[in-house]
């Protein structure tokens, strides 16, 4: 009698502890984290712990269970094949949904892995308009499209700075070439005329050849659809070869690093660029975003931080209302959840879009950024 009641102890002891073990939610997160492109991602990575860190304070409760939350941090180095297998890896780990990528080249291709799994993926930084209009009901973004970047940066440059002829430049990625499409397109409807499109490659450093080439078209600014690794090389070079008109672009180079980049060549506007939403001093949130980020991680927000925070939270919200972290279960939620987050509202429509995207258009005095239009 006395072996089986300390059988029957033993078992009580060994299953108590399940009983009130937390459920763990797995988050996974895809950015670059090597290359050119890696503060970016860091950012975004940043921004998502942040969020992990409030939601696991909050003690959360979903399906009468305690729950915690971890990120499953990938790298896909902003290479589109890398994007597809860490994708993979993130299905295979079983999380319960993820943010991002950061590249439209990397988003594209991992949003069909994401949906053939079923997992919900909400990109806090892809803006090429394909992402959300392949008919997957997983993908999501919580930050405008090409068309309204490229659109409105491309409408601005004619009506409000005057310019009239420009020359493009994009870097063949999903995302630089869709950005300098909408901005061809806008900048022609509103009387603006392209003098010549050039191409690079999102590794290169040296312009020279097409920038000579420019110089002789006589444009009045030039637009480059790509990131800062390339917009800051473009501007010095743009200054050595005496080529005095603006850079015009999109978010891409519309980040801090691209100061540091650039260097002198930035001097008081020489450069125009669209990014998503409002400045982060005028956020909801923005302020104590800012000072919390920085004592959490010792850094500055680049761009995007604050709306993969954004994009956790709305995810949890989601699963706290369907009260389960089954990706299938909290799906219908996440399409219909209205949220006021850091970056302000959050709705999405039938795509997965922003309902009510706003954009703002910057300029820059040196190393002082300064905004100049909000748009919707």
């Amino acid at each position: 009698m006395k072996h089986q009641t300390f059988i029957l102890a033993a078992a009580i002891a060994a299953i108590a502890p399940v009983a009130g073990a937390q459920s763990i939610v797995k988050i996974g997160s895809g950015a670059p984290l090597t290359g050119p492109n890696a503060h970016y991602g860091k950012d975004i990575e940043n921004g998502i712990q942040l969020a992990i860190d409030d939601l696991n304070k909050s003690g959360m409760t979903i399906g009468g269970k305690p729950v915690r939350f971890e990120v499953i941090s990938k790298d896909d180095a902003s290479d589109p094949k890398t994007g597809t297998q860490i994708a993979q890896a993130l299905v295979d780990a079983r999380v319960n949904g993820v943010i991002g990528h950061f590249n439209s080249s990397t988003t594209i291709p991992a949003s069909k892995v994401y949906s053939d799994a079923g997992i919900p993926q909400i990109s806090p930084a892809a803006t090429n308009p394909k992402y959300t209009r392949q008919g997957f009901s997983s993908a999501f973004r919580v930050v405008p499209t090409d068309d309204q970047l490229g659109g409105n940066i491309g409408r601005f440059a004619v009506a409000t700075l005057k310019l009239k002829r420009f020359a493009v430049i994009d870097d063949r990625t999903a995302y630089g070439q869709g950005v300098a499409d909408e901005f061809i397109k806008a900048a022609k409807e509103a009387g603006g005329e392209i003098a010549t499109r050039q191409y690079t490659g999102n590794q290169a450093s040296d312009f020279r050849a097409i920038l000579t080439s420019i110089k002789g078209a006589k444009v009045d600014g030039i637009f480059y659809g790509g990131m800062d690794a390339q917009g800051g090389p473009l501007m010095r070079q743009m200054k050595e070869l005496g080529i005095k008109v603006p850079l015009l672009g999109a978010d891409g180079i519309c980040s801090p690093e691209m100061v540091k980049l650039a260097g002198d060549a930035i001097g008081t506007k020489d450069l125009y660029c669209s990014e998503s939403g409002v400045a982060l001093t005028e956020m909801p949130g923005g302020v104590t975003f800012r000072d919390r980020f920085k004592a959490r991680f010792g850094a500055d927000v680049q761009v995007y931080s604050p709306y993969a925070y954004d994009a956790v939270m709305i995810m949890a919200g989601a699963m706290k209302k369907a009260d389960s972290v089954d990706p299938q279960a909290y799906l219908p939620e996440l399409k219909r959840a209205s949220y006021n987050g850091v970056t302000g509202k959050i709705e999405f429509d039938a795509k997965g879009d922003l309902k009510v995207p706003t954009m703002t258009i910057y300029t820059f005095h040196g190393p002082k950024r300064e905004a100049i239009a909000v748009l919707k």
